[in-house]
């Protein structure tokens, strides 16, 4: 009878480790997730079984279809006219297999670059960042001053992995991937903006597996973090949502035509000096859409639905631009233009807000008044005689004093464990610190923001005043 009770035991234990076993292994996503990090030279076996001809066929139709978009983009084509005789072309070349007999290398002959191959031999340390559906980021220190960013395709990401289970051709997944690189190298060295990401050069490798391996080399940012950016203040954030605004704004009136971002989502966008950049171009379009009429031009949104109106020459008129000032709207203005902003500068921001959430402004005209509100943020007007132009009788400057320690922390402020704000002058200090319970004094540092505001620190007593002759210190007289 114990023989039999330690047997049922012992089979009972097998099956919950056999069971266990078995989760872990066919969990949804879990056989991804190992691929996309570890695999990094995916092989043939993996593929579905398909008729070879047909799906061959298939994927060279796919990558003729990615070379002619590289194309267009290297020779400038920004009609919206000839749209429908630039796709009929189009669709005759693809049925050429003689058109495709560039290599992806001869794309980039004609770029001027600083960076090239021999600067990737030098690199003293590199660091993985992320990756996507198509490509793979790292982090690469040329020196001890200069980093930069290097793409390239993600061996184990999912375009990859996918391809090459249907289609079981690795090299030819490779090429078809790479398109997308080369494109937005391309789109890189043409389109010039302080809020496009710089492209630095780029280096072709062989492999052991693929011969030409692209490598773009990128001006490095810092991701965009939407959460850390809601604790910052409103004029950083407000900085954020302008430069997004001036970049939707010349990507309407390109070299190369309106052009829209498809994919348009934060993780798109970084930051470098406190500065918002695209770095993401390879899903951009400058192709409007087409239509006989109205109800061809829908454009749909989680919460919103839009019909533009179908030009005379079948295309739907603003759509690229108008497509890209409503993302804008939903996941940048929503969150960071109104909160916290100087109470007279919300109906305007407000009015920002509405505006384009409706589409009932378009770009330029939404630039112009965030332009109007940097002006009156810059030039002080938005006080409205709120705040006195000279101190109060109840604060007493000292100048070349600040005060150590003595910190209190309000929101949101420029520094973690004080209250560090900006002010136009300061009568409004003054009335920054009689708002505040704890405010006993402040120090008027050489420091300014991006507008030109001094940074200030507000402080909850004075017992720690020490000589510093950069700083003016305002002490409350009780």
């Amino acid at each position: 009878m114990k023989r039999r009770r330690v047997a049922v035991a012992a089979g009972f234990c097998f099956s919950l480790f056999v069971g266990t076993l078995v989760n872990l292994l066919f969990v949804p996503g879990f056989e991804h997730h190992q691929q996309g990090r570890s695999q990094r030279h995916i092989t043939p076996s993996a593929a579905t079984e398909l008729p070879v001809a047909n799906t061959r066929a298939e994927l060279h139709s796919q990558i003729q279809e990615r070379y002619y978009e590289v194309v267009r983009y290297q020779r400038h084509r920004a009609n919206p006219t000839r749209l429908l005789e630039g796709r009929r072309l189009m669709d005759l070349a693809l049925r050429s297999p003689a058109t495709d007999r560039l290599t992806i290398r001869e794309h980039a002959r004609e770029m001027t670059t600083p960076l090239g191959c021999r600067d990737l031999d030098k690199v003293i340390s590199h660091q993985y960042l992320g990756s996507g559906y198509t490509k793979a980021v790292y982090k690469a220190s040329l020196n001890a001053t200069f980093s930069v960013a290097l793409k390239s395709v993600d061996f184990g990401g999912h375009d990859m992995d996918s391809c090459v289970r249907k289609y079981a051709s690795p090299k030819d997944c490779y090429r078809l991937a790479s398109y997308k690189i080369v494109k937005e190298m391309i789109l890189l060295q043409r389109l010039k903006h302080p809020n496009i990401l710089k492209l630095y050069g780029y280096c072709y490798q062989d492999n052991s597996d693929i011969k030409d391996t692209l490598t773009t080399i990128t001006e490095l940012g810092a991701p965009l973090e939407m959460i850390q950016l809601l604790q910052t203040s409103w004029e950083e954030r407000f900085r954020i949502c302008l430069s997004l605004v001036r970049l939707l704004q010349y990507l309407a009136h390109s070299p190369l035509g309106s052009i829209a971002l498809l994919d348009f989502r934060p993780r798109q966008f970084v930051v470098v000096d406190g500065e918002l950049k695209v770095t993401d171009l390879d899903d951009a379009s400058v192709d409007e859409t087409l239509c006989s009429s109205s109800a061809d031009c829908f454009m749909e949104f989680p919460a919103r639905n839009f019909t533009l109106n179908c030009s005379r020459q079948g295309y739907c008129q603003g759509m690229n631009e108008k497509r890209n000032l409503y993302n804008a709207y939903r996941f940048f203005f929503t969150y960071l233009l109104p909160h916290s902003a100087p109470a007279s500068l919300r109906p305007l921001l407000d009015e920002i807000v509405n505006s384009t959430g409706e589409l009932r402004w378009g770009i330029d005209q939404t630039l112009a008044q965030l332009e109007k509100v940097l002006t009156l943020y810059q030039s002080g007007q938005y006080l409205r005689n709120s705040t006195p132009d000279v101190p109060h009788s109840d604060f007493l400057p000292v100048t070349g004093s600040a005060i150590v320690g003595e910190n209190y922390r309000c929101w949101p402020s420029y520094h973690h464990e004080g209250c560090l704000l900006s002010v136009f002058n300061v009568g409004e200090a003054i009335a920054i610190c009689e708002s505040h319970r704890q405010c006993r004094a402040f120090v008027l540092t050489n420091q300014t923001t991006w507008t030109g505001r001094q940074l200030v620190f507000f402080k909850s007593g004075s017992a720690k005043l020490a000589p510093d002759a950069s700083k003016v210190t305002f002490l409350q007289v009780k």
